[in-house]
């Protein structure tokens, strides 16, 4: 089953960098749930596949130039129902600034699909880029 884990998440990530947020939540369950870590604004807890493709299309529509992130899995490794992938995203924001982040993802299956997802990030890098005040409110990406 790892193998297939495994391959899930890599058609997940390759929809995310081409900005396809329903492909990337193709093989999740309704009740998703995926978890940031740190202190982003807003909190870091999404319950619920509908919401977090409804608020992922709205952040990379309104704050990235593609409206995606090139993203390019480093490593992946599984067992059992867990997948850890490490990965790399390359992006330039609506003002021209790069939003180029390193990002670790621990996905847990549940009968074949994606039921969670916790992300480790640099969450200070993403405030400065894409979040300000409420998680969705835009903000000018620049070193100073």
């Amino acid at each position: 089953m790892s193998d297939q884990h495994k391959a899930i998440v890599r058609s997940a990530v390759e929809a995310l960098g081409r900005g396809d947020v329903d492909g990337f939540l193709a093989d999740a369950t309704d009740d998703f749930k995926f978890s940031l870590g740190g202190q982003p604004p807003g909190g870091n807890v999404f319950q619920g596949k509908a919401l977090m493709v409804d608020f992922l299309k709205e952040l990379f529509g309104s704050r990235l130039e593609d409206g995606a992130i090139e993203m390019k899995i480093e490593e992946m490794i599984s067992e059992g129902d867990t997948v850890v992938e490490r990965a790399s995203g390359r992006a330039l924001t609506v003002e021209g600034e790069r939003y180029d982040n390193v990002y670790c993802r621990i996905w847990q299956f549940r009968e074949g699909k994606i039921a969670e997802l916790f992300e480790f990030m640099d969450t200070e890098l993403a405030r400065r880029c894409l979040w300000s005040g409420p998680i969705l409110d835009p903000v000018t990406c620049s070193e100073g």
